[in-house]
């Protein structure tokens, strides 16, 4: 589970969610991640791993030298191995429906296929599946997934029955 970091409360919340939920893998993401200082915060937030929206070496670095796993944000083949080689465990492509969508992931295989790629940016519940086929090791949802009516008003059993649609149908995978 990833924890906007930007979002007041976030550090508490990480720290909470570490405590009720000691199975699942709590990080934290943000656009906003810009200094090594903040990746030592995260870190003692108890972030288990960190997504960041672009490549940034020094911060890349900063994760894998403190052992915090670290998934950056890229789109292009050259920003996808620049982040693998400073250490990222994989990679969000990120816009991915502004960039060819599902095609777009299968011709990164090709010549990247070693690269572990996570798709994100437009993804739904009716085409995760076709990004997994065409060779994401995940893809992100959000929105899609917990939308803001339902989290604004608490209605917890419907997001949990939409997770369990959506497992129920990728688990193939």
């Amino acid at each position: 589970m990833k924890v906007s970091w930007n979002n007041p409360g976030s550090r508490e919340l990480i720290s909470q969610l570490r405590i009720e939920l000691p199975n699942c893998t709590i990080g934290a993401g943000t656009h906003a991640l810009l200094k090594q200082s903040q990746v030592k915060e995260m870190i003692t937030a108890g972030c288990q791993f960190i997504f960041t929206s672009y490549v940034n070496p020094l911060i890349i670095n900063t994760a894998v030298e403190s052992n915090l796993p670290v998934i950056p944000s890229a789109l292009t083949p050259t920003e996808i191995v620049k982040a693998w080689q400073s250490g990222a465990v994989c990679i969000k492509v990120f816009p991915i429906q502004s960039f060819g969508g599902k095609s777009y992931i299968k011709n990164l295989q090709g010549p990247l296929g070693h690269i572990p790629l996570i798709a994100a940016g437009g993804i739904t519940l009716e085409n995760a599946e076709e990004f997994l086929t065409a060779g994401a090791l995940a893809i992100e949802l959000n929105r899609q997934l917990f939308p803001k009516k339902l989290v604004a008003n608490g209605n917890w059993e419907e997001i949990s029955q939409k997770a369990a649609q959506f497992t129920k149908k990728i688990v193939r995978f």
